[in-house]
């Protein structure tokens, strides 16, 4: 695609020809990336694409090993993520890093405390943050503690202490991945005041809509190197997905037509005080049942009492007409369940184990010989679920923090996989990671249900969920509103039943 920039004179920021190796693996080969004082600008590729490894260079994580970079028409000082702060850069990442027991005013200023005759000048930190948040658009409180705030309003703070730096140059990774339609709304309007205001945002997002609806660029990125920049009102989600994975995706969601067995999974009555009541849906082999509904409406609550996380007050989960104990995901991993959650860092993987140890976590008495786990078969076993996968990686043995997140996703399918559960739950099974492993992911689990597994998927995405989906059960704040069959199912009936609504048979 021929570049194309719009008429603003000269660029706040730019990436000519940065590459970046890690050992014997090239993150970065030839990535350009140019940003214009007051416009909002997407970075958009696929996991793995390289995107991570840019922005760390320009936060200053990462030190290029050629290219160009300058600011505001000078060389750019790389090395330091102090450097960078210094010189206006500042990133928001996905998961905001505050201290919990300070005050929003102190996490604003950390580290760089407004002083009055040699003494912290609490008013005057208060003051200003109370003038940034008024500036973002946002009613937050000064005084009160960080801890317990949203992942939203985490952000929001995170910006403020941003512009506390006089940063023109605003990193947002991942920003709306946590967040439900009504904050994203509100992010949304604190980068149009952003960009009102002069500053350069760069957006990293997989979600398409998003960026078309908020940003006035784009640069995509490929195996590391920019393929392709353009104007957004130029372009289309259809180029923007070529561009990404260099190759038509027209299915991304590749349903596989079901072969309905048999009820594997039969929940009864279930509640949990505070969380849901009076929960009961049956799955069965062959189908994928998904749970749908707005953020907060009990689903993901409901699957972690299923699997025997958290203990339920009553009802009973049954799985081939046998009961399972409340409480006890041992007992549910060897009846053959499996769950795959929706934190895959904190919940799914150890990050700083290696892949080959992390796919094989759940098979280690099979793997073992007395005590001893034999790593020839620790190896073997994850070399062929990584080629099932198609996992990208250097080595079995590198720590899985090193890969995609889209990779990392497919570590966790695969543990989870190499069970060979009966049940396979997957919570947002998709989160956060890019249109073409999306596919990838979307085709393994039809070809599972296919092969006679019964899927029980939570997904707030209703284009997965209908894509997907044999049956829909929707929830809103903890009870059941309605299920959906495939065939009469669309968007407006979900949303109406997820909100209260009645819908017409």
């Amino acid at each position: 695609m021929v570049l194309s920039s719009p008429d603003t004179g000269r660029p706040v920021l730019e990436m000519s020809h940065v590459a970046k190796s890690f050992g014997g693996v090239k993150a970065l080969v030839d990535a350009s990336l140019t940003l214009y004082a007051g416009e909002a600008h997407a970075l958009l590729g696929e996991n793995g694409a390289g995107k991570s490894t840019l922005l760390k260079t320009l936060a200053g994580v990462h030190r290029a090993d050629s290219g160009e970079i300058t600011l505001h028409g000078k060389p750019f000082e790389q090395g330091s993520t102090k450097d960078s702060i210094e010189q206006g850069i500042a990133v928001i990442y996905q998961e905001p890093s505050l201290f919990p027991d300070l005050t929003l005013a102190e996490n604003v200023f950390i580290g760089r405390q407004l002083t009055s005759g040699g003494l912290v000048d609490w008013p005057a930190m208060e003051r200003e943050s109370r003038e940034l948040f008024a500036r973002l658009g946002v009613n937050l409180d000064p005084h009160q503690k960080a801890r317990g705030i949203s992942i939203a309003d985490q952000q929001i703070v995170e910006i403020a202490k941003a512009l506390s730096t006089d940063a023109r140059v605003i990193v947002m990774d991942e920003p709306t991945a946590a967040l439900s339609s009504k904050e994203v709304e509100r992010l949304f309007s604190v980068v149009r005041n952003l960009r009102e205001q002069g500053s350069a945002v760069v957006f990293v997002s997989h979600r398409l809509d998003e960026v078309f609806a908020l940003c006035d660029r784009m640069t995509v990125m490929r195996d590391g190197s920019t393929v392709g920049s353009a104007l957004i009102a130029d372009t289309s989600e259809v180029e923007v997905v070529r561009m990404m994975v260099g190759r038509e995706v027209s299915e991304l969601f590749p349903k596989l037509p079901p072969k309905i067995g048999d009820v594997v999974l039969e929940v009864k009555d279930l509640s949990l005080e505070g969380q849901f009541s009076d929960i009961s849906f049956e799955v069965r082999a062959g189908e994928i049942f998904a749970l749908a509904g707005l953020v907060g409406s009990g689903r993901s609550e409901v699957i972690r009492a299923v699997f025997g996380i958290d203990r339920y007050d009553s009802g009973s989960v049954v799985l081939n007409g046998k009961p399972l104990p409340a409480g006890k995901p041992a007992v549910s991993m060897s009846s053959g369940i499996a769950l795959v959650p929706e934190d895959r860092r904190q919940q799914g993987l150890f990050m700083a184990s290696s892949i080959a140890r992390n796919v094989a976590v759940t098979l280690l008495k099979k793997l073992s010989s007395w005590i001893l786990l034999r790593k020839k078969r620790e190896e073997s076993t994850a070399q062929t679920w990584a080629e099932t996968l198609q996992l990208k990686f250097a080595t079995l043995a590198d720590p899985v923090e090193r890969l995609s997140g889209g990779n990392q996703q497919k570590v966790v399918l695969s543990k989870w996989l190499a069970t060979e559960p009966q049940v396979l739950i997957v919570d947002e099974p998709t989160r956060g990671i890019d249109v073409g492993t999306k596919a990838e992911v979307h085709r393994l689990l039809s070809q599972k249900a296919q092969q006679g597994m019964a899927v029980l998927m939570v997904s707030s995405e209703l284009p997965e969920v209908l894509g997907m989906a044999d049956r829909i059960f929707v929830m809103r704040e903890g009870m059941h509103m309605g299920t959906l069959d495939r065939d009469e199912a669309d968007p407006e009936k979900i949303i109406t039943l997820a909100t209260g609504g009645v819908v017409a048979r």
